[in-house]
Order: C-alpha cells, then structure tokens, then sequence
C-alpha cells in the first residue's frame, strides 16, 4: 500500500474512531444515566488521537521495510532458534522471524543453527556443529 493511500485511511479512520466516542458519550451514555464530563471526553479523544498516531507511525515503518526474501543465498547463513523445533518452530534471520523445520531433530530455544535448504516459505535448518563453530572462530 502506498504512503499517501495508508496516511489518508489513518486519518479517515481516526476521525470515525473519535466520531464514534463523542456520540457514544454524549448520546448514547445519558441515555442509560451515566455522564461524563466535557473535560473527560476531552481527554478521552486526545488519547484515541494519540494511540491512533502511535499505531500510524508504527505501521507505516512496517511498510516501508523490505522484507527480506527466501533465497539460495540464505543457505548457510547462521540464524538463531526462537521456539523449541519438535520438529518445526521458528527461527530468527537478521531481524525477522521465519518458520523452520529441523526434520526430525528436537532443537531447543536459543540453540544456534545453519540454514541447509528451503521448501516453499519453510527454512530447514541443522544445528551448527561444534566443529563448525571451531571453523568459523578460526577463519571469522
């Protein structure tokens, strides 16, 4: 979605969120004989004005971020396990989190692990051996 469409339905649905909170409290609540004050309504709609603010500048960073693509160039690449894998779980590439399957083996949270191959959007990953780790302490 593009930043001027996404801005455009923030405001719009900021506006109908607060819309709605006024009718609810000056229509709606004396109808039951409960009365909010004027000042409280006040404070009511600049914090829905804030959170809605809060949530656009959120969601509009996660959109601007380029997502990062399953490849053959993330075979090999050491990533970290989010969830136990029993067989499958998540794992974390970078700064995104990625479904994995270790094919069998039980993997446990916080293991490092290699990326072998990927099915689909799935990753398969192995655990990084200690003589990997070796190797890779003497040439990184």
């Amino acid at each position: 979605m593009e930043v001027r469409r996404y801005t455009a339905l923030a405001v719009v649905s900021s506006i109908v969120e607060q819309g709605v909170l006024v009718a609810v409290v000056l229509w709606l609540l004396p109808r039951f004989g409960i009365n909010i004050p004027l000042w409280a309504l006040v404070v009511m709609v600049i914090a829905l004005g804030a959170y809605g603010y809060v949530g656009y500048r959120l969601g509009r960073t996660a959109l601007e971020r380029k997502p990062m693509m399953a490849s053959e160039a993330m075979l090999g690449s050491q990533c970290t396990v989010m969830t136990p894998l029993a067989p499958r779980g998540y794992v974390k590439v970078g700064s995104e989190m990625w479904r994995a399957s270790s094919r069998g083996l039980v993997i446990e949270k916080g293991q490092e692990v290699v990326i072998v191959g990927i099915e689909e959007l799935t990753l398969l990953v192995a655990p990084l051996d200690s003589d990997d780790r070796q190797e890779k302490a003497k040439h990184g």
